[in-house]
This record gives C-alpha cells, structure tokens and sequence, in this order.
C-alpha cells in the first residue's frame, strides 16, 4: 500500500486515478470483470469495473476479383439482434493475429486469400474495456467450403463493395469493426494508400 501524501492509500495508480482495492468480480474462458475501488481525479471515492478480454478481435474485409464481398449474417445473443458483418472473430493473445485471421476467414466463408494487409488496430470500447481489434484487407481471393464452428448459425450472402458502403454509411450495418474496414479501406483506396490491384478492385467496385 502506498500513501499519497495527504493520508490517502492506494495500491497503484492508473493515470490520475488512484486504485485502493481489486477484486475479480466475474471470469470465464473468455473475459474477466473487475472491480476498483477508486479515487477519482478529483479526489472524490469511486469504483470503476473493467471488463478484460482474453482474446484479441480480428476481422478481415475479403474483396473478390469482380469487387464483391462476402458478408455473415448471425444473431447477436448481447443485442438480441441480427446483424450482417464482415468475417471476424477472436485470436488468443498468444496467437498471432493475422493467423487466426486467415482462419476465421476460412471457417467462416471458405474463402483463402493470397494478398493481406493490416487495415488498422483500434480500441473497441476504451471506456469498460481494454479488447483491441485488428482488422485486414484480403484479395486475390481462392473459395472453398465454409465450416463454421457447431454454436454458430451463421448464413452468407456476396454484395459489391459499393453496396457494402451504402450499407455501412446509411446505418444498416452497426458492427464496429465492419464498419472501420470498410471506411479505412474505401478511404486507402481514394489515397492510394494501398497495393494498387487492391485500390484498383475497391474504386472500380464503386464506380
């Protein structure tokens, strides 16, 4: 335990919060829920739970040679909501992303891809959790046969890439890492920020 100097005891410090208790409030295989007890910057009592994923989120935007893309559709048991999205889903953290990448896309659409490229890594929800997503661009595009894991129902339908981004843009898809791939490729493309053969498909795809 530590004092900062005015009486008040903690046990660490994050940023300006000072922590004067943890307890694991909830843990199963894939998150664990714990609760602080705080003292707010301002130096007013607190608590403030953190949910801490085990598994790091992974999506990938797969774009074929006539500029479609497979999209997922699957129930979402939190929302009680069907949502259609790109192929995603989650890498232990000892597993290098872009591996289970490649495997989600195969279990999920049995697409293989020759051609990947990092889109981006950002924070889901920074303000309860600390999950990460890392999410890539895939083309050059080999199909196969889908096989998805047994707990999930998942169905797939092909859209052009414009439709995607109407899609996206007009809010019919509200999963977040579907929507950062799609807006971080489309916006790559437009800059030539990308290979050229994949700039090329998406631009073309959306003429």
């Amino acid at each position: 335990m530590t004092s900062d100097g005015a009486g008040g005891k903690f046990i660490r410090k994050v940023g300006p919060w000072r922590v004067t208790s943890e307890r694991a409030a909830f843990d199963n295989p894939w998150i664990n829920l714990t609760d602080h007890r705080v003292i707010h910057p301002d130096g007013s009592p607190g608590e403030y739970g953190v949910v801490r994923f085990k598994n790091v989120a992974v999506g990938v935007l797969p774009v074929a040679a006539d500029g479609t893309v497979p999209l997922v559709g699957q129930h979402r048991f939190p929302l009680d909501r069907y949502s259609w999205e790109l192929p995603e889903g989650g890498a232990p953290r000892s597993e290098e992303p872009l591996a289970a990448a490649k495997r989600e896309l195969a279990e999920e659409t049995g697409f293989t891809a020759r051609s990947w490229l990092e889109l981006g890594r950002f924070d889901v929800s920074n303000s309860v959790t600390d999950e990460i997503a890392i999410c890539y661009l895939a083309w050059d595009l080999t199909p196969g046969e889908a096989a998805p894991e047994p707990s999930e129902a998942l169905r797939l339908k092909t859209v052009s890439f414009k439709a995607l981004l109407e899609m996206v843009m007009s809010g019919e898809i509200t999963d977040s890492l579907t929507i950062v791939m799609t807006q971080t490729a489309y916006i790559k493309a437009l800059r030539a920020a990308a290979p050229a053969p994949i700039c090329k498909l998406i631009l073309e795809a959306c003429g």
